[in-house]
């Protein structure tokens, strides 16, 4: 699901947004498919250093980001220098 709305920003600038705590509004089968896609990504990113493309919404819109995926949980994505998007504000993850 490509987001052309979306606002791409660099992963640096993760540490400084805010992302509120109410989840995206997303249908089950969509938070399975980000699952599934957030450890394909992890594998990818772990085993070839290969990057994804996240698009999630902060407290301002809707942004997206290129990097790679150190480890997730249900909770969090941990990038490098252990910067963290939730889980709950992802609209996708893809394969650029």
């Amino acid at each position: 699901m490509l987001h052309t709305n979306a606002l791409m920003i660099p992963k640096e600038r993760i540490p400084s947004l805010r992302f509120p705590r109410q989840p995206v509004v997303l249908s089950e089968p969509d938070r399975a498919v980000i699952m599934k896609n957030l450890a394909k990504a992890t594998r990818l990113g772990n085993a070839e250093h290969g990057k994804c493309r996240i698009t999630f919404q902060d407290d301002e819109g809707t942004k997206a980001v290129e990097t790679t995926i150190w480890t997730f949980d249900p909770e969090n994505i941990v990038l490098k220098y252990g910067m963290v998007i939730p889980v709950a504000r992802v609209l996708s993850v893809e394969f650029p």
